[in-house]
């Protein structure tokens, strides 16, 4: 029997060459893949980083900064007592709007700071700045203990305080604009925008569940103190995130480069006076119309509509938080539509509908005026989330600081802290709530003027 060998592939010396490079090719390609991968994570992680340490200090800075709107009422009462309560609110909101007085001042100090020495830097101080403030707010005696010196030093802490926030959102929207995605400016700067009203909203929160808790009559003994006392504990919470912030690559680079000008102030006043002005102009429903619709809309409810609305505090806080949760959503969209599309829609909208939103609320009753301020609340909302990047691509990186400082806080000087005051005067003037409606048409149309000066692609404009 004859046997005949198995069947043998040949195989041509080239092949297994050629497989073995091609293995090792494919091996070199999965870990550059996987490196890619975990710097993916990396990056990702960083970024999150920066996010969080630069709004985390405006939710908690806001929250000491917006506690004393919510309890006007009961701190002009102690500190500013009066036959007529009306007089009482009035000089509380005075000392509301004193410390909007002196932003300015603390946009030129911290903008010195930030265009100096570093965002991060200026991010650390502001916190501290405005935790012992407030402290010492919830520590002061009444007019009734110490008589005339309790109002002066309440002044002398809440000018304090206006020092504080004057840099503290300017400093959180470079900070975050400068670490932020290409192409997701829009969004990740909105956060800042989201996180101080997060605070704000805080405030109103914890004036519903205290008033709720303790009854009217410990919250006007002592009830009202609770806030300002958890200040010190803000504070060291938001030095110590801060620690851990890196400082952004474009101060960095300036830095490197020996691009840091000796006095950003007046180098930001010599470069550009007209985009301070524009910008100035460009955040005035910021000051006047958010504090007019969030910040002083539940004593409209409480005080001057008839009937009173029930649930005002409430409500507000409601609107707030869907507030919050939409402004991350426009500054996304304003990435992909453009900032001066939804700056000019929304401007336009807020002088068209606040008389006729004021004459529903006019009628009282629950469902009105829920329905009045939720249309005001969106109309915020797709305002809101442009501004910050809008605001850091106006300028550049070497007076950025200085420059948004000066406009921004000006114009929340004018327009925002003397809302509350102003609207109160209105009502007590003509007693009508249409006065404060009007006022909120002339601040819109002065904000669209400037929404519509706007460059069409300034949201493409690299930092």
């Amino acid at each position: 029997m004859e046997l005949k060998p198995p069947d043998i592939k040949e195989v041509a010396p080239g092949d297994e060459v050629s497989d073995l490079l091609a293995q090792i090719m494919a091996n070199r390609k999965a870990k550059a893949t996987r490196s890619v991968k975990v710097m993916s994570k990396k990056q990702t992680a960083a970024m999150n980083k920066n996010l969080f340490g630069g709004i985390v200090g405006n939710v908690l800075e806001w929250f000491d900064f917006a506690v004393f709107g919510f309890f006007a009422p009961i701190i002009g009462e102690k500190f500013f007592p009066s036959d007529d309560p009306m007089d009482s609110l009035l000089s509380a909101f005075s000392v509301f709007a004193a410390a909007f007085l002196v932003r300015p001042i603390g946009g030129i100090i911290f903008g010195y700071i930030g265009d100096q020495l570093g965002r991060q830097k200026a991010l650390q101080i502001s916190v501290m700045m405005m935790a012992i403030p407030t402290f010492l707010i919830g520590c002061l005696p009444t007019h009734a203990e110490i008589g005339s010196l309790a109002p002066v030093l309440l002044i002398l802490l809440r000018i304090l305080q206006g020092l504080s926030v004057g840099g503290e959102l300017i400093g959180s929207i470079a900070y975050v604009a400068e670490t932020a995605p290409a192409g997701q400016r829009g969004y990740f700067s909105s956060w800042t925008f989201a996180s101080c009203y997060t605070g704000i909203m805080l405030g109103s929160l914890s004036a519903v569940a205290l008033g709720a808790l303790l009854g009217p009559e410990v919250m006007s003994d002592w009830g009202w103190r609770l806030p300002f006392l958890f200040g010190i504990v803000i504070g060291f919470v938001g030095i110590w995130m801060r620690t851990e912030l890196e400082e952004t690559p474009v101060f960095e680079k300036m830095k490197a480069e020996g691009k840091l000008g000796g006095n950003p102030l007046r180098d930001a006043l010599e470069l550009a006076p007209g985009g301070i002005f524009h910008a100035s102009m460009l955040v005035i429903l910021v000051g006047g119309g958010f504090y007019l619709l969030f910040v002083w809309w539940p004593t409209l409810l409480s005080r001057y509509v008839h009937p009173h609305v029930p649930y005002a505090m409430a409500l507000n806080t409601f609107c707030m938080m869907l507030l919050i949760l939409m402004i991350p959503l426009t500054g996304r969209l304003s990435d992909r539509l453009g900032r001066k599309h939804l700056l000019v829609l929304s401007s336009a909208a807020m002088a068209l509908l606040s008389l006729p939103l004021f004459m529903l609320v006019e009628q009282g009753g629950f469902v009105p005026v829920l329905i009045a301020q939720l249309c005001f609340t969106v109309i915020m909302a797709f305002f809101l989330g442009p501004i910050p990047a809008t605001l850091v691509e106006m300028f550049p990186a070497r007076i950025r600081y200085s420059a948004i400082g000066l406009g921004y806080n000006i114009s929340l000087c004018i327009f925002g802290g003397t809302a509350p005051l102003f609207a109160t005067w209105l009502v007590k003037t003509y007693h009508t709530v249409y006065a404060p409606a009007l006022y909120l048409v002339l601040l819109s149309g002065l904000n669209l003027l400037a929404a519509l000066k706007l460059p069409e692609n300034t949201h493409k404009r690299a930092l």
